[in-house]
């Protein structure tokens, strides 16, 4: 499982033209599903990622996470991440996992993500997406369990 996290000051994502999900400042996070990955993973990563520490603290140093400054979380889902782009020049996106179990798990990422902090919200699986930002940093960081 890998999640790309930018810490911004704000987010949203648009289907067909219409908002379905929004933060001001917190964390977009990118979700991508792979081959083998597993709800243990799934609940392992939701809380690295809640308490991952990307904002500055009063000394300046990334010391808080997005818990600690009680921002929104917004997750995304992108099998484009489980790509392999190491030969050529086109991807190969065999190590993704399939869409039935990307979908389970994505939406076990997201309701674990809801249980643990209260600003939450999220893209949609397999939709044509339009995601803005406006990155804060920028600040970017590739976990990957």
């Amino acid at each position: 499982m890998i999640t790309l996290l930018q810490r911004v000051k704000q987010a949203s994502v648009e289907v067909n033209e219409q908002c379905i999900a929004e933060i001001d400042q917190g964390v977009l996070v990118f979700v991508g599903i792979e081959k083998g990955d597993s709800s243990e993973l799934v609940a392992r990563l939701v809380e690295r990622v809640i308490n991952y520490r990307l904002f500055a603290d009063a000394e300046e140093k990334m010391n808080l996470s997005v818990k600690d400054i009680n921002g929104g979380l917004l997750l995304v889902p992108q099998f484009t991440l489980a790509a392999n782009t190491q030969k050529g020049l086109r991807p190969s996106f065999a190590s993704a996992a399939p869409p039935d179990i990307g979908y389970q798990l994505f939406n076990e990422f997201v309701d674990a993500a809801k249980q643990q902090h209260p600003k939450v919200c999220s893209g949609q699986f397999g939709a044509d997406m339009q995601v803005k930002l406006i990155n804060d940093g920028p600040v970017t960081f590739w976990l990957h369990s």
